[in-house]
């Protein structure tokens, strides 16, 4: 009898390895149909969380008619990187995806770039949208768990960021899925150990120069140890309840404008009449998302306030500036224009 290749042998079904294949399978079935052997990719960075991530999809997916691949993106920021980015790649291949694709990416450093926290980020997507163009891919799986959701709502919170930074990452957004977002991060690290592959530590993970290094390291831990357990699990619950109710508002929003938003000369043009009648919450939504979608502005709540004044607060004032938009009242109507155009 021959002997087992890797990707044929099994480790013991541990409490951790069920939880995490679990929720790979979970996301997988809810994956919309698409041909014979659909291609899903994991975007693999050899951390715990993106290898235990690996291991379920590379077991699961063939179960489910799928073929499973991976991506991994070397982001070039540490000295290791390649060998780092290499080994990752050696790892998937003995888990038995197929293909495995390693992408170099250059991060940006300028003023617009965001911070390297944003830049890596940035440069990390357009990569992994590449490869799930070249490859045909219908999904990539990211691993992203509980703890980065916990972290990303309270970094929100700090930040003041409004409604939207609270709403977390979704567990589908386009081609992106993450199975692991009612997953501890504990648990990736236990069904690494219980399958006997190594991950590989970040130690940008340990820097506290990262602000949500310092929310991992010692804020949730302060807030766990002076409120009791379960922050990190109501955090993630304040995500999800928040963006069902987005979602809503969105929905309302797209049948809404249809009636109430004309094109103008040069520009767009709101009814301030209807935008009145609404309630805040839906009228400030309006103006976002029509300047968004008109100009590809993306408005503060400062700067959607200004606009929204005048209709709530108007007494003659001539209009408001927005980054490369004015908009003012005329006949009834808020009228946006992109500053050029006057």
């Amino acid at each position: 009898m021959p002997p087992e290749t890797p990707s044929e042998r099994r480790p013991r079904l541990t409490p951790a390895i069920a939880d995490v294949r679990r929720a790979v399978r979970d996301s997988l079935e809810a994956l919309p149909p698409s041909g014979d052997a659909p291609l899903v990719l994991v975007a693999l960075s050899g951390g715990p969380d993106s290898l235990a991530l690996a291991a379920a999809t590379a077991f699961e997916a063939p179960r489910r008619g799928m073929r499973a691949g991976a991506v991994i993106v070397d982001h070039g920021l540490q000295r290791d990187s390649a060998l780092v980015a290499s080994r990752a790649a050696e790892q998937a291949q003995a888990l038995g995806l197929d293909p495995v694709i390693v992408r170099e990416v250059e991060v940006g450093s300028g003023p617009g770039s965001g911070g390297p926290e944003a830049a890596a980020r940035d440069a990390r997507y357009t990569a992994l949208d590449a490869a799930r163009r070249d490859t045909g891919s219908v999904a990539v799986l990211l691993g992203h768990t509980l703890d980065d959701q916990a972290e990303t709502v309270l970094l929100g919170l700090a930040r003041g960021a409004g409604a939207s930074s609270l709403h977390g990452m979704a567990p589908v957004s386009g081609a992106l899925v993450r199975p692991f977002l009612g997953i501890r991060r504990q648990t990736t690290v236990a069904a690494c150990a219980d399958a006997g592959i190594e991950p590989w530590i970040d130690p940008h993970n340990a820097d506290p120069s990262y602000t949500r290094v310092r929310v991992r390291e010692t804020a949730l831990p302060t807030l766990e140890r002076e409120l009791g357990p379960g922050v990190a699990e109501a955090l993630a619950r304040t995500a999800e309840q928040l963006r069902e109710d987005a979602d809503a508002l969105d929905r309302m929003v797209e049948e809404t404008i249809e009636e109430i938003v004309e094109h103008a000369e040069a520009g767009i043009a709101i009814s301030v009449g209807a935008l009145a009648a609404n309630p805040a919450a839906l009228r400030n939504r309006i103006i976002r998302f029509v300047v968004l979608s008109e100009f590809g502005v993306s408005l503060s709540r400062a700067q959607t306030l200004a606009a929204a004044a005048l209709v709530t607060d108007w007494h003659g004032q001539k209009g408001a500036d927005l980054p490369g938009i004015r908009v003012v009242r005329v006949a009834g109507k808020l009228v946006f224009q992109a500053a050029a155009d006057i």
